[in-house]
This record gives structure tokens, C-alpha cells and sequence, in this order.
């Protein structure tokens, strides 16, 4: 028996290899990347609030007139109210990729291409974050950095950055631990990332904090480290003036910044503590760790940290930024703290396999059920519906939240999310006739000629044309208004006999 045994343990030996390797390259696969990679794909495909911001709207319009037109927006085609205007479309390349998922699988299409950024991003943050620390901290770490990101996870050009931010990261970290410049392929990154977004800036200030850190390192050779960076630096700053917009394009992330009336926009306000957030606990953590551990982070780190901190109690939108980045910039220093060292972090053929699987896996039960968006917020589909497309045509004044679904229906808006566009008087011109304010809403009613307005029901300016003579309201449910005037309403059609 026992030679029946081994003959046949002998004969089953190169079919057991492959399993055995298999099972040997799971071990490689670290738990946490694989669960990251997973839950942010989930995050996008099933949560529901994904379309939760009109701009998804204006993007994929923007992207869609892009592609149709074959060249890249300079003015505003969308408006009625400032057509022709100069509008650099600063991420068009960002809204071409989305109009073209749009157009090749619908909203179904736009959730998985968001979700295969989210979940390269994760991916890669979970991996950077675990090669310092043991388990508990990887899930401490990414459990706060989901939690922070969880509000910010909507279908806009900042969601397709968000890879190539980890990435950018964790090559200038693996610069400084060879003590070596960044590789001159991370230059073609920054190309792309400017073409897409502008938190390219944020690159611009990594370069700066990791090349002093690399000049005043004690015992550098100084020429040296000028002589490595200088070119890449220079390259990385060609790359982002490679855009159709050029130096436009380098300066629009800062005049949007300096506008006035940002605090009307959710997203632009200070970060607010009047109730308990996830980027508090994320912040509290970070401190109760970095006090009790006594961890030593280098200047130049401390120093961003702390600038991205600033940016992010600044600007609501930069805490995504927090999230990604300071995981890490400080996994190295609390990983130490804890007496750790650097872990490889192979990615062996079996690992992507399995990886691969719940990729294939995730996209397939979501296009078994495919997205139906209707009524909301910012989709007043019925409302605009019970607009005769006669009305349609002519001048509207819209709630700001309407904006891009109206450019996305082929109607020309009042105004719309592109504030950099219309500009500081604009916008509080706007909010000033929205409210209901008397002078303001006649000024406008006559210089525009607007025949007809579609408006959340609670705003002023419903109340203010419901008391005037000439106006009526032709529908309204609980997201949206509709108002007109009767003499711009086409004819009603003859009864039949």
C-alpha cells in the first residue's frame, strides 16, 4: 500500500504544483490591499450617493460637446446668459474620458470607470501603508482614510486623480530612501494628471518638500542633489505647461481659490467641528498615536503634513488630499515608532489572479443591474419633462443645483456650476434674485427677457413670482418648481371634436 502510495503522490505531483504555488502566492497578497481594492469598488458601485453633485452633469456635456467638436473648450457653449465667454476647460481630458464611458455604457458606465480609479487608488494606498505597518495599523490607517473619503466619493474628474496622486507619492518617498531624483517617468505622469485635474499643484508641492528634504539631509552632497533634481524638476514643470490652456492652466487652481463668494459652495467652505466628522477622528488619531508613540517625523515631512492639514481645515474638498496623503507620509515614522521595518510587498501571478476575479467579479453584478437615475436634488427630470420644448428654448432662470442637468438635457441655463466662469458679481447676483429680493429679480426678469424658471420649492424667488401678475406655475413636486410666463406658454391645442 504504501508503494501504491507514493507512485501515486509521484503521478499527482505535476498536477498539485500549480495549486501548491497558488496557495503559496496568497500569502504574498497582502489582506489588506485586496480588501482596500474591493471596498472602494464597492463604495462607488453600490452606496447611491455617487451622483449625488450636478457638476457630473456639465462634465459629461463638456465632455461629449469635446468629442463631437474634436477640440477642446476656450469659451462657454452652454449658457445663455454669458455665451461665448473665455472658459478654459481646464479637465477636459478627464470630461472626455467620462462622456466617453457615458456614451459607450451609461451611468452603469460612469460607475465602473469611477470605480476602477477608487479602487487602484485604495489599492496602492493600502500597499504603501503596509509596507511599515502590522495589521492593526494598516486597518486603523485605511479604515479612517475610507471614512474620510467617503463624502468626497462622487463621479468628478477629482475621483480619476486620485491614482496617480498614490503613485506620485510613493515614487518621490522610494526616491528619497534610495537617495536618488524621482525617475524621469514621473514627469509623463504629471502630463497627464495636469491634462485632468488641478490638484496637479499638490505635486508640484511634494517635489518641493522632498527635494529640501534630499538638499539639507546632513552629509548630502549638495551639487549633487541640485545637479539630480534641478532637470526632473524642470521637466515636471514643462509637463504641466503641456496643456491646451498653458500657463492659463497653471495659474486657473489659484484664481479659483482668490474668488469671494466660495463659501457659498459646499465644498470650498472651512471644514466645520460643529459636529463630530470622520476627518475629526482622523485627525484626533493621527495626534493620539504620533503624542503617545513619541514618533519623529523629519521637517520637510512635518512641514507638508502640516500644509496639507491648513489646506484641508481651509477648503472642505482638500480633505481627500488628507486622506490619501498623510497615511503616507507618516507610515514610515510611526512604523518605526513601533520598532517596524520596510515589509515587501510582492504581487505575485496568483495574487492578481484572485485580485483580477473581484475586479471581474464587482463590475459584472453591477451591469446585471444597471443604474435608472430619475427624480432628486439636482435631477428634476420630471419637472423639466412638463416643460414645453418651446419654452425650453427660450431664457430660464434655474436653481444653481439644476445647472448641469440642464446643460446635459441640451437647455441653456441662467448659471451653473461653473463659478470661475460666471464670476464673484455674478454669482452674488444670483443668490440676490433666487432669494426673492424685488429689485434684483426685476432687473433680471427685464435684461434677459426670462420666460420661465425651474427652482427648488423652497427658494424666494418662487414666492415672489407666484404674487405677480402674468407668472403661473405650471408644475412642481418636491424637488422642483416650475414657473412661467403666460404669454411666452405656446397656444393650447384645439380641443378634438
Amino acid at each position: 500500500m504504501t508503494a501504491i502510495a507514493q507512485n501515486a503522490k509521484t503521478r499527482a505531483a505535476p498536477f498539485m504544483a500549480p495549486v501548491r504555488r497558488f496557495a503559496e502566492g496568497l500569502g504574498a497578497l497582502s489582506p489588506a490591499s485586496l480588501i482596500s481594492a474591493v471596498l472602494a469598488m464597492a463604495l462607488v458601485l453600490w452606496q447611491g450617493t455617487v451622483f449625488n453633485d450636478p457638476d457630473t452633469f456639465w462634465h459629461i456635456a463638456a465632455g461629449g460637446w469635446m468629442l463631437d467638436h474634436r477640440q477642446v473648450l476656450h469659451q462657454d457653449v452652454f449658457s445663455f446668459t454669458y455665451p461665448g465667454r473665455p472658459w478654459a476647460s481646464h479637465e477636459w481630458l478627464a470630461e472626455i474620458i467620462m462622456a466617453g464611458a457615458y456614451r459607450l455604457a451609461g451611468w452603469t458606465g460612469v460607475l465602473l470607470l469611477f470605480a476602477a480609479s477608487l479602487g487602484l487608488a485604495a489599492w496602492l494606498l493600502a500597499r504603501g501603508v503596509a509596507r511599515w505597518l502590522g495589521p492593526l495599523g494598516q486597518a486603523a490607517a485605511l479604515v479612517l482614510a475610507f471614512l474620510v473619503i467617503g463624502p468626497t466619493v462622487l463621479a468628478r474628474p477629482h475621483l480619476l486623480m486620485l491614482p496617480i496622486l498614490v503613485t506620485w507619492t510613493l515614487e518621490l518617498l522610494a526616491a528619497r530612501e534610495a537617495h536618488r531624483a524621482p525617475h524621469w517617468w514621473l514627469a509623463g505622469l504629471m502630463l497627464l494628471w495636469a491634462n485632468l485635474h488641478g490638484s496637479f499643484v499638490f505635486g508640484f508641492v511634494l517635489v518641493a518638500g522632498f527635494g529640501l528634504e534630499a538638499l539639507i539631509e546632513p552629509g548630502t552632497d549638495r551639487v549633487k542633489t541640485i545637479r539630480d533634481w534641478a532637470p526632473f524638476t524642470i521637466l515636471t514643470a514643462l509637463a504641466a505647461l503641456a496643456t491646451p490652456h498653458g500657463v492659463s492652466g497653471l495659474i486657473s487652481p489659484f484664481s479659483i481659490m482668490l474668488m469671494g463668494t466660495l463659501n457659498q459652495i459646499i465644498e470650498w467652505r472651512p471644514a466645520s467641528f460643529s459636529s463630530f466628522t470622520p476627518f475629526e477622528a482622523g485627525m484626533l488619531v493621527t495626534l493620539l498615536v504620533c503624542l503617545a508613540k513619541g514618533v519623529r517625523v523629519p521637517l520637510m515631512r512635518l512641514l507638508l503634513v502640516l500644509f496639507i492639514f491648513h489646506m484641508a481645515l481651509q477648503h472642505q474638498r482638500h480633505q481627500l488630499v488628507v486622506a490619501i496623503l498623510v497615511p503616507l507620509l507618516l507610515a514610515e515614522p510611526i512604523g518605526r515608532a513601533f520598532g517596524r521595518t520596510a515589509q515587501a510587498q510582492p504581487m505575485t501571478l496568483p495574487a492578481r489572479i484572485l485580485l483580477a476575479v473581484f475586479v471581474v467579479g464587482m463590475a459584472a453584478s453591477r451591469l446585471v443591474v444597471p443604474l435608472a437615475r430619475g427624480d432628486d436634488a439636482i435631477t428634476p427630470v420630471s419637472a423639466l419633462a412638463h416643460v414645453p420644448p418651446a419654452l425650453a428654448a427660450k431664457p430660464v432662470f434655474n436653481a444653481y443645483n439644476f445647472g448641469g442637468y440642464l446643460i446635459f438635457k441640451g437647455v441653456k441655463p441662467f448659471i451653473d456650476g461653473r463659478a470661475d466662469m460666471y464670476g464673484d458679481a455674478f454669482v452674488k447676483r444670483y443668490t440676490l434674485i433666487n432669494n426673492g429680493d424685488p429689485a434684483a429679480l426685476d432687473a433680471a426678469l427685464k435684461q434677459y427677457g426670462i420666460a420661465w424658471t425651474i427652482t427648488q420649492p423652497k427658494e424666494g424667488v418662487v414666492k415672489a413670482l407666484e404674487g405677480r401678475p402674468g407668472w403661473k406655475r405650471i408644475y412642481a413636486d418636491k424637488y422642483a418648481v416650475v414657473m412661467a410666463r403666460t404669454d411666452a406658454l405656446p397656444p393650447p391645442k384645439p380641443a378634438k371634436p
